[in-house]
């Protein structure tokens, strides 16, 4: 099954999306659908990311005794 999805774009996003279909014989629709299931397979890769900024602590980690460089 799929849904239909109606997004409202600026006019110069709108125009690049335009002129990408148009240099590449593809639709608009197609070229949206990529760049979404491309943003979703990077978020799959990193699942840590989820976690970035919830570390309190020294901005520098490596303080600890014995772990520092000269």
């Amino acid at each position: 099954m799929s849904t239909t999805l109606s997004v409202r774009l600026g006019e110069d996003l709108a125009r690049w999306v335009e002129e990408q279909a148009r240099a590449t014989g593809r639709s608009q629709g197609s070229l949206v659908k990529e760049a979404l299931e491309k943003a979703r397979q990077a978020e799959r890769g990193k699942p840590f990311m989820k976690l970035a900024g919830s570390v309190d602590g020294p901005k520098d980690l490596s303080r600890r005794k014995g772990f520092s460089r000269p």
